[in-house]
């Protein structure tokens, strides 16, 4: 008996069918990891922001909290008249107590600039801006008195609501944000933005403990 070896390879059907299979199960894989690395860039880019903002509102409010110390009652220290407002301020303090405030980080200005193409909260020392943080679409304060009310009277300022937003670096696709967002009092809003990127929103209320002890 002769055998006969079998050489029957596939139909062009089933290697048709076999592509298109291959191609749907491809497809799905890539889209997966499409997908997890789109997530993973996000939560990346969302911890960086909430990062930039905490170390900026720390930073901001430890310095803040001090303004007008001044401990030999000799130093003109406090908020500076005429240059606060609602998304910039400049204050002083005599943290060595020399009865002066021209020593290195006794006079300082929080506000936002731009450096190469960047949004950054600043802090001038007393004249040069130094980067806190980089992305920060916000910053607005809100002066209050004794009574935690409003005041436009610089005398009568015992605490200050400091409010951050912050974005992320890259707009996520097929995103838009539409989304508002308000300071600790609810007495002002930012956005909507309409655009791709993320945005988290810091704000808190600082006592100015030495504000008010000569009045």
């Amino acid at each position: 008996m002769t055998l006969r070896a079998n050489f029957r390879g596939f139909s062009l059907v089933e290697i048709l069918v076999a592509m298109v299979v291959s191609g749907l199960v491809l497809s799905g894989i890539y889209s997966t990891y499409q997908s997890q690395q789109r997530s993973y860039i996000l939560q990346e880019d969302i911890a960086q922001v909430q990062q930039n903002l905490r170390a900026a509102m720390y930073l901001l409010t430890r310095e803040l909290r001090m303004a007008g110390f001044n401990p030999s009652g000799s130093a003109v220290a406090g908020i500076v008249d005429g240059e606060w407002s609602n998304t910039s301020i400049r204050f002083t303090k005599d943290d060595n107590g020399d009865g002066d405030v021209a020593d290195s980080a006794e006079d300082l200005t929080y506000s936002l600039y731009t450096s190469g193409g960047v949004q950054k909260l600043g802090r001038k020392n007393p004249t040069t801006n130094q980067p806190v943080a980089e992305n920060i679409q916000e910053l607005w304060f809100v002066y209050l008195d004794a009574n935690n009310n409003v005041t436009a009277t610089l005398s009568d300022i015992r605490s200050v609501e400091v409010t951050l937003v912050a974005r992320t670096v890259r707009p996520t696709v097929n995103y838009v944000n539409t989304m508002t967002y308000s300071n600790k009092s609810g007495t002002k809003t930012f956005g909507p933005y309409n655009d791709g990127h993320h945005r988290r929103v810091l704000s808190e209320q600082v006592s100015c403990r030495n504000l008010g002890l000569g009045a």
